[in-house]
């Protein structure tokens, strides 16, 4: 595994517990179909909650958030689309589609990352 995907994969890591901290519960990880992949499912009350983790080192070039373009966004939908159709509990809640982005932290408050978290960041 390389250095990119060990960072992309803590980041998801790091992704997860705080949305846990936040009251969120887990439901799936990078889940995979044909479409693409949805890094976090999570439940937040009976809201399926559809998250892309991005990552950026530095925001020099513009946030993670900024990187979650048209073609990202339906990709997402497409994704999502089909793990609601095989996964019918879900399909009969609310969704929404949020975005965590995450950069590397230089502050000394011991955080590894700064987060921006964008609730209903994807409209359909």
């Amino acid at each position: 595994m390389g250095l990119t995907q060990l960072t992309g994969k803590s980041a998801e890591e790091f992704a997860k517990h705080y949305l846990q901290r936040q009251g969120l519960t887990l439901v799936g990880q990078n889940y995979r179909c044909k479409y693409g992949e949805i890094d976090l499912i999570m439940r937040d009350k009976k809201i399926t909650v559809f998250v892309e983790v991005r990552y950026r080192k530095s925001q020099h070039f513009g946030s993670g958030a900024e990187t979650v373009d048209y073609h990202k966004q339906r990709k997402l939908l497409a994704t999502a689309s089909h793990y609601l159709q095989n996964h019918h509990k879900a399909a009969k809640q609310a969704c929404r589609f949020d975005v965590i982005s995450l950069s590397a932290n230089t502050s000394p408050s011991g955080e590894d990352y700064k987060v921006q978290w964008i609730a209903d960041a994807i409209q359909s």
